[in-house]
């Protein structure tokens, strides 16, 4: 074995000095728990318990700690130095990037398509029950009979079974329908402006997808769209289902009474559309606001206010 060389000398209560031929320590603590630094870099933690030969030792060389935060040769700090620049060059291209994602462009397109949607309501509706054509049928012969001599409880009875307004329940909801009279039938509607309409838009640029609030002018615009839009679709589902000659239909939705600071249910537009003016529309070109002007109308409408509630048209 190796010649070592040891020298302990009492600097004062509980430290020694320790002299090696290499290098040198001092000793700290008391019986049971000490710790020793060396000259060399090492940290020596000792615990044990007297008596019963159960101990723990723990070294640890602080220097090669410390030499690999701050002790690094210079071609490895290099090394680091461009390992980082290239990092830092790769996030910045990332950040600038040269265009949307694929998941933007869906998101954005999915968006445009509801817009396109909700003011294009009135393009689409049921096709046209044949009464003449179910007095052929034995199971619908009566039922035809009578629809045809315009009996209104049938009429009734056959809304209720087939449920025309029932695919557009996503833009409006409580539908009421009722009439006292074979000439015309009367529709009430709320238009839920506040679960359709969106009060933000997306926009989509070179540098991605971003949203902002729209103007009061451009929410309103769509709002008036979106609500005549329903109604146009509305009274087509109604003339596609029964022969009646006239509906009367009447939007609601809940408006701020600013004078109580309470919510009430107020009719927005009340309108009356003859079935032989509604047929000679163009569904796929009309602007729905424009289109309703043409029919008797009570609709108090401005750009920056939007609606105002109104009378209800007497039939």
């Amino acid at each position: 074995m190796g010649l070592r060389f040891r020298k302990s000398i009492s600097l004062c209560k509980g430290v020694k000095l320790n002299l090696g031929m290499k290098s040198a320590s001092i000793s700290v603590g008391r019986k049971g728990i000490h710790q020793s630094f060396s000259t060399t870099g090492r940290t020596t933690t000792s615990l044990s318990i007297p008596g019963t030969g159960v101990g723990y030792t723990k070294s640890i060389n602080m220097k090669k700690g410390f030499k690999k935060l701050f002790g690094k040769k210079e071609d490895e700090k290099k090394e680091e130095k461009k390992a980082k620049g290239a990092k830092a060059e790769t996030a910045a291209k990332t950040s600038e990037k040269k265009g949307p994602t694929e998941e933007e462009k869906a998101e954005y397109e999915e968006y445009i398509r509801q817009i396109t949607l909700m003011r294009g309501i009135h393009k689409q509706a049921d096709e046209p029950v044949d009464w003449e054509a179910e007095l052929e049928d034995k199971k619908t012969h009566d039922t035809a009979v009578k629809v045809l001599a315009g009996d209104i409880d049938t009429w009734l009875a056959v809304i209720d079974e087939c449920r025309p307004y029932d695919d557009i329940l996503e833009y409006g909801s409580d539908f009421e329908v009722g009439t006292d009279d074979p000439e015309f039938l009367e529709v009430e509607f709320h238009v839920r402006s506040a679960d359709v309409v969106p009060d933000r838009e997306l926009i989509l640029d070179e540098k991605g997808l971003k949203d902002k609030a729209l103007s009061k002018t451009a929410y309103n615009d769509m709002l008036q769209d979106y609500v005549c839009s329903c109604i146009l679709r509305v009274a087509r589902d109604t003339f596609a289902l029964l022969p009646v000659k006239r509906v009367v239909i009447h939007a609601t939705d809940t408006v701020l009474n600013t004078a109580t600071g309470n919510e009430n249910e107020e009719t927005l537009v009340s309108v009356a559309i003859e079935r032989q003016q509604l047929e000679g529309l163009n569904f796929e070109r009309l602007d729905p606001s424009d289109a309703l002007s043409a029919f008797p109308l009570n609709m108090n409408f401005k750009k920056t206010g939007g609606f105002s509630p109104v009378d209800r048209l007497n039939v």
